[in-house]
């Protein structure tokens, strides 16, 4: 999967912008705040409709601006396709192949990518939310079940939360409309339970052995996916189903109580273990870094196993903050396999050593110039 053009129309701080990029890897140079991460930012966005830097949508519209356009040519193995995402004030409107999707969910996965900045050191040691933003964005684009199994699961998971607060307040009393929704609740989550800890799995694998590889063979990278279904046997969605069905009944009065939802997938996390110890408490920072860097490779292999299309990298100022040994293996590893997105203010030694025949563009103040 290469994205081989990409059109901007008032997106941030980019009027009126088309460049067309390498299928290797693009370098873009430039000081900050010129523009770099916004052009990553509208990559992100043409692949999931949506940013990861704001919730807000309009925020993405150019200064005085109504309305943005981010348009993209992607190659696959089918042929081109042509991606366009339309805001305004309005909405967003989707279109593949120049026919407006009528769910996002129908456009999600036309462009698959995986963005590591920074801030994704946060995956290893920060909130259960920010696993849990992980698995589903990421899962959502190897699968629209998925993504329409969390799509729903919000929906519900609002609807009973809102409940159970008109409950707790005696605006209502009807219990049988409260066992619709955990039913309907239970149904969806089982659905994401189950498909996590497959997936899960898989990158398990992957990220065991790069791990082992930037580690030097030391040491063994695992998951632990922590669920209130205390069995083993969460891959089975229908014994997930019954499990959950009854740890509703069990938490009824509790969730009258807290009048929220206690039990479900928006409630799980996941731990990253480093020779069986919780990297997060007991790792170091450097392990934090490797664990990070392992997860986000094992995703590209793991993304090709699923889709059968290797996605688009994004590294967004990500090789300042790796020493020398985990850059060389970052980039030995991308090296001819995906196309790379790579933004930094300059190239150190060890990426100029190790990147064959870069596209090279330079960026300032909204403009863009690629290198001869």
């Amino acid at each position: 999967m290469k994205l081989e053009e990409l059109r901007l129309h008032h997106f941030r701080n980019y009027e009126d912008l088309t460049v067309t990029f390498g299928p290797g890897v693009n370098v873009l140079i430039g000081e900050n705040a010129q523009g770099k991460t916004n052009l990553l930012e509208a990559i992100y966005f043409l692949a999931l409709a949506r940013s990861h830097r704001t919730s807000n949508d309009r925020e993405l519209i150019g200064w005085q601006a109504q309305a943005a356009q981010v348009l993209g040519r992607v190659q696959k193995h089918g042929g081109v396709t042509p991606l366009e995402l339309d805001l305004s004030k309005h909405g967003k409107k989707a279109k593949v192949n120049h026919l407006e999707q009528a769910k996002l969910s129908g456009y999600v996965g036309q462009l698959n990518v995986i963005l590591f900045a920074p801030e994704d050191l946060n995956l290893v040691k920060g909130s259960p939310q920010v696993r849990r933003r992980f698995m589903d964005m990421e899962f959502g684009q190897m699968s629209h079940k998925y993504l329409y199994n969390t799509t729903q699961y919000r929906t519900i998971l609002k609807q009973r939360n809102r409940y159970l607060k008109e409950l707790g307040h005696k605006q209502q009393s009807d219990m049988v409309l409260l066992d619709v929704l955990s039913d309907q609740l239970a149904a969806y989550g089982s659905e994401i339970i189950s498909a996590r800890v497959t997936l899960l799995k898989r990158l398990e694998v992957w990220a065991a052995q790069v791990h082992q590889e930037i580690s030097q063979q030391r040491e063994k990278l695992s998951f632990h996916y922590e669920t209130s279904v205390k069995d083993e046997n969460l891959v089975d969605t229908q014994h997930v189903y019954d499990a959950l069905k009854q740890l509703y009944q069990q938490h009824r009065e509790k969730e009258l109580f807290r009048r929220t939802t206690l039990i479900g997938p928006h409630r799980d996390d996941l731990k990253f273990l480093v020779n069986d110890k919780d990297v997060s408490s007991f790792g170091s920072q450097g392990q934090q870094r490797t664990t990070a860097l392992s997860v986000k490779l094992a995703e590209i292999d793991l993304m090709h196993e699923q889709t059968g299309e290797y996605p688009v990298l994004l590294l967004d100022d990500v090789l300042s903050e790796l020493d020398d040994n985990r850059q060389t293996h970052l980039l030995t590893a991308i090296q001819d396999k995906v196309q790379t997105f790579l933004t930094t203010t300059s190239l150190s030694g060890v990426a100029q050593k190790l990147i064959h025949q870069p596209k090279v563009f330079r960026i300032s103040d909204g403009e863009i110039q690629a290198d001869e």
